[in-house]
């Protein structure tokens, strides 16, 4: 059984910056894709950035050039720096790790980020 375990999480003055991190206990063999996504109250959860096992990557249009995804195959661990922090960043942020055709999927517990003067 693989769990996610999120971390970096905070409260950060808009313009600020944060790094999450979120490390995978047990085998990930066949994970693919490494992800997060994000989701705001009252709002549903959406992508925020993904890599494939490739190195291909996915952002959200509202964090390209502020958000950078990052991963270490070896240590099981996906990162996200998060820079030029606005108040609309304000969400629960969640990693996901799936294999192709989203077999195996799975989430973390979700890390809160704060956006707040």
């Amino acid at each position: 059984q693989v769990q996610l375990v999120e971390s970096g999480g905070g409260l950060v003055q808009p313009g600020g910056s944060l790094r999450l991190s979120c490390v995978a206990s047990g085998s990930i063999v066949s994970i693919n894709t490494m992800g997060w996504y994000r989701q705001a109250p009252g709002k549903q959860r959406e992508l925020v950035a993904a890599m494939t096992g490739a190195g291909i990557t996915n952002y959200a249009e509202s964090v390209k050039g502020r958000f950078t995804i990052s991963r270490d195959n070896a240590k099981n661990t996906v990162y996200l720096q998060m820079n030029s922090l606005n108040v609309e960043d304000t969400a629960v942020y969640y990693c996901n790790f799936r294999g192709l055709g989203n077999v195996p999927n799975y989430w973390g517990k979700g890390t809160l980020v704060t956006v707040s003067s």
